[in-house]
């Protein structure tokens, strides 16, 4: 099965063989994870769509792929239009469309292992209104058909210290058992891979960029846990690390242990953001004699994990400045390169690489270098490849989203560089992003703002111009974990976080131009406390982390206020101040220039 359509026409075979009618293909793991092992790459494999957000729905005689804003370039040149109809999310939610396109009596099937409880209910109540059933497969479909499917990854898992962490694993486990207790609960479940990582202090290479081991977790109210993972992948080391307190066992045991759980009427704690429905299924399969109890809360890791000890902020700010240096050099590179015309994209993704190992720290990239130029920098979570690997052309844009993970920090970094003369308009939509990026690095805000009130900060002055662009202006980010991190988050919409002092988010407004330029600006931020003169309740600002010059030829200086002119100097002042001792000799006065008040 070599194309993409061979593989919907077996994919269907072998739907209609397990009597359905139709199939969801969500790109997730059993985690819900955003990014994940190769072995769950279903949703690539099946339709060509690399993207980290996705779903399609495969029925008889239609089948529809749905993408957000991010990938509406990127799934039309990588999705075969006769195949597929394309769907924007939210506007069509996979459910909506379902209840439209099924017929009564039909049966759509789906993995109880991918999906969670919230979308069956849903799923199943819009399938219901229209006389169809939502029906869970024992084995996914796709696994049937895929014969060359990777395995999971056994990659042995690590240790990843106290004087990394900052807080020992006991001590977290002890924070969750009192959590526990207040609840009157026995044991909360623990799905999420990088909640995992960081309640016990661990880290993996079982999914690329992101340092995770695949594993599940069980923490009790005495502070005991389990941790459920291929025990080939525990060492000695791993053992003595996590001590007696921690039972392991593998990870095929983790369906046998919920219902042990539900059957002996235990109360249980699940997040159904992270935790799959089969999860809950397994606790409750013993049926209400058991009287298993099942609390929906979200996981206790999630905001603890997001708010950085003073450790982890020292460890994310010396790995910002490792990383500024490694950004810096290639900067000097790219500026000196670029206009003899010989530069790929490819080429350039691997050069920056190359100067981020030189540091011997670089564990891993934090993601797939964006590596843009021109027309393909206007598609916003693009992935360069050998295929689509452009020339860097004289007076273009070139858009570099980049970020490497350390054993002490993870770092993400969006510069937007011009090669030869820009256009008034590339500047003109450079320097409005650029005002949107200091608008919200300089707010200062109470405690209790979430970052979707501060959202319109960054997108105004593109607003006023009548342009916008189609994703969030900042995600959390973890520490030597994932580069998206939640609770927290700057958005147009959603139940987001309220900010607190220790939390890491980018902030990264843009603009793009379909088949011409794009632009985003991405430093990450701290929020850190806040002194005001005669404030009356604590208030709140951030902390520019990233070091890297912002290109001033792009910059339309009559456009930009004397408040933001100081900002941009002041940064750029500390970037020279910062990286300057540790940069080669050549590269120096190039940070000088590239860093000059204007």
């Amino acid at each position: 099965m070599l194309t993409h359509k061979d593989r919907l026409t077996a994919l269907r075979t072998q739907i209609s063989a397990d009597k359905l009618d139709g199939f969801v293909v969500p790109l997730t793991d059993e985690h819900m994870s955003e990014y994940v092992g190769s072995y769950a790459q279903r949703l690539a494999w099946l339709t060509g769509f690399e993207g980290s957000a996705g779903s399609a729905v495969i029925l008889a005689d239609e089948a529809a792929i749905f993408t957000d804003g991010r990938y509406t370039l990127q799934v039309r040149d990588q999705v075969d239009a006769d195949l597929y109809s394309f769907q924007n999310v939210p506007k069509v939610r996979v459910a909506d469309w379902l209840a439209d396109h099924v017929k009564s009596g039909q049966r759509i099937g789906y993995d109880p292992w991918l999906h969670t409880r919230l979308w069956v209910k849903e799923a199943t109540r819009k399938l219901a209104e229209n006389g169809a059933e939502l029906v869970a497969v024992t084995t996914n479909p796709i696994d049937r058909i895929w014969a060359d499917r990777p395995t999971p990854s056994r990659a042995k898992i690590e240790v990843h210290g106290d004087h990394l962490a900052g807080r020992s694993s006991a001590d977290k486990r002890a924070d969750i058992a009192k959590w526990l207790q207040s609840k009157k609960a026995d044991t909360v479940v623990i799905a999420a891979l990088d909640s995992i990582a960081w309640l016990f202090n661990i880290r993996g290479r079982d999914v690329a960029r992101t340092p995770v081991a695949l594993a599940f977790a069980m923490v009790r109210a005495d502070g005991s846990a389990a941790l459920f993972t291929d025990l080939a992948k525990v060492d000695d080391d791993v053992r003595d690390h996590l001590g007696d307190d921690v039972e392991i066992a593998d990870r095929t045991a983790f369906t046998a242990a919920l219902e042990a759980l539900g059957a002996t009427g235990k109360t249980v704690i699940v997040d159904p953001s992270s935790a799959v429905v089969a999860i809950f299924q397994a606790i409750e399969s013993a049926g209400d004699a058991a009287g298993a109890n099942i609390i929906e809360a979200r996981d206790p890791c999630a905001l603890a994990k997001a708010i950085k000890n003073p450790v982890e902020i020292q460890g994310t700010r010396d790995a910002h400045h490792r990383d500024g240096v490694a950004l810096t050099r290639f900067l000097h590179w790219f500026d000196g390169e670029a206009p003899k015309g010989g530069l790929t994209e490819l080429g350039v993704a691997e050069k920056l690489e190359s100067f981020r190992r030189e540091s011997n720290l670089l564990r891993d990239l934090s993601f797939d270098t964006i590596s843009g130029s021109g027309p393909n920098a206007a598609i916003p979570h693009y992935r360069v490849s050998e295929a689509s690997s452009r020339h860097i052309g004289n007076d273009s844009i070139f858009l570099v989203d980049s970020g490497g993970q350390y054993p002490d920090g993870t770092t993400d970094v969006t510069r937007t560089l011009v090669v030869g003369t820009p256009t008034p308009e590339m500047r003109d939509r450079f320097t409005r992003v650029l005002k949107g990026h200091i608008a919200l690095a300089t707010a200062i805000f109470p405690t209790g703002t979430r970052g979707g009130q501060l959202d319109a900060l960054a997108r105004q002055f593109l607003w006023a111009a009548g342009v916008d662009y189609a994703h969030g202006t900042g995600h959390g980010v973890g520490s030597y974990l994932n580069v998206h991190e939640g609770p927290q988050r700057i958005a147009t919409a959603g139940d987001d976080e309220p900010l607190a002092a220790g939390m890491i988010l980018s902030d990264e407004p843009g603009y793009y131009k379909s088949g011409e330029y794009g632009i985003r600006i991405e430093n990450l931020v701290l929020v850190v406390p806040v002194d005001v003169a005669g404030a009356e309740q604590d208030m709140l600002g951030f902390e520019s982390l990233t070091l890297a010059p912002i290109d001033l030829d792009l910059v339309d200086d009559s456009l930009l206020t004397d408040a933001e002119r100081q900002w941009l100097n002041a940064y750029h002042a500390r970037v020279r101040d910062a990286l300057s001792e540790a940069l080669p000799a050549e590269v120096k006065p190039w940070l000088e220039a590239a860093t000059r008040p204007i």
